[in-house]
């Protein structure tokens, strides 16, 4: 049985990413997305390929192309900022403001001792998250995030460095402490398509996340 589909038609397919599922085979082994990927195809000759990345951690909506010419065209949609992008994730902490926008750009760092991570520099590549609080439980936070750009780990790094409170669970930019996994989830997708109607698709809250008493209201 493979992921869960959110959406499909001839070009697209949207299917909701289980947390702790890396999308590429991981060096030491293990499951990932390439096994379900035959599972997939769903009659056509063509496997899907995915347009944009979710961390190994991250769950929900993770767009697929079924042919060459969509995954050039969402690409570009990608790239040119036009596809809108909704997460909900649950910081490790009480926030005192409702909403703000961070702009912080960031770099990639590299060291042998904890390996690479991304961080705030004023050189980096500009990145932009839009947030609002949603609800707050026990201590934690539910946030949705809508990143204007697409950057490595940027919501997890704009949580810990713009927010001032890490993500939950989340082992490199925060204690690693409080969830099994970074409390991060794709919850909705919108990918215009010029005269085509969007590819719209929108993923429920995951049971880890209802299991800490919060709700996608």
């Amino acid at each position: 049985m493979g992921p869960e589909i959110l959406f499909e038609d001839g070009e697209a397919l949207v299917i909701d990413k289980p947390g702790g599922l890396p999308i590429d085979r991981p060096r030491a082994g293990g499951p990932c997305l390439e096994d379900s990927i035959d599972d997939l195809k769903l009659g056509f000759q063509r496997a899907p390929v995915p347009v944009h990345r979710l961390d190994r951690d991250t769950s929900g909506c993770l767009l697929l192309a079924r042919n060459p010419k969509a995954l050039k065209r969402f690409s570009a949609a990608f790239e040119e900022r036009l596809v809108e992008k909704r997460y909900l994730g649950i910081v490790a902490g009480e926030l005192a403001e409702e909403e703000g926008t961070i702009a912080l750009s960031l770099s990639k760092v590299s060291t042998a001792k904890d390996g690479w991570r991304m961080i705030p520099a004023r050189k980096g590549k500009p990145a932009i998250t839009h947030w609002r609080k949603l609800e707050t439980h026990g201590g934690l936070t539910l946030v949705e995030f809508r990143p204007e750009t697409g950057r490595t780990h940027q919501i997890r790094v704009h949580a810990a460095s713009g927010l001032g409170v890490p993500l939950l669970g989340d082992p490199v930019y925060g204690s690693g402490k409080g969830a099994p996994r970074t409390m991060l989830h794709a919850a909705g997708l919108t990918v215009p398509r010029g005269e085509k109607a969007p590819i719209v698709a929108v993923s429920p809250l995951p049971a880890d996340f209802l299991a800490l008493g919060f709700s996608d209201a």
